[in-house]
């Protein structure tokens, strides 16, 4: 078994989809809270939020993903990740649970560029494949 097989992913949902990210990309998890919009951004950008005193960058995952906005619920959560010496906190609709997986793939196939963009490997346990999420391609793409 490598190590690559006992690091441990968050699993979250957008939308009908279930990716992962790697626990090390993970400064926190926190309940939505009220977001300062910045005039004039990026629909993917939904403005700033103060943690702890300092002021982080909040997108939403569906918006990165090319998925339509949707109203938060009571699921709803900001993942706050460590990228490039900053903090940027990224709306997910569901954070289901801390795993490993068994099997990792690599994002191949017959699924486009899309695949190979966003994820970098596809995560197996059982029957259920979940895409990791490459978090340099989706915030610096």
């Amino acid at each position: 078994m490598s190590s690559l097989q006992k690091e441990q992913y968050i699993e979250l949902s957008v939308g009908a989809e279930t990716c992962a990210i790697r626990i090390e990309e993970i400064h926190e998890i926190i309940k939505m809270q009220s977001i300062t919009d910045i005039p004039f951004s990026r629909t993917e950008i939904k403005g700033v939020m103060n943690l702890r005193g300092k002021v982080v960058c909040v997108m939403s995952l569906r918006n990165l993903l090319g998925m339509a906005d949707e109203a938060d619920t009571r699921a709803t959560r900001i993942i706050v990740v460590r990228y490039q010496d900053e903090y940027i906190g990224l709306i997910v609709d569901r954070v289901s649970k801390v795993t490993t997986y068994s099997e990792i793939h690599p994002p191949s196939g017959g699924h486009g560029r899309h695949l190979e963009t966003f994820f970098q490997g596809v995560g197996q346990q059982g029957e259920n494949l979940v895409g990791i999420l490459k978090l340099d391609e989706i915030l610096g793409g």
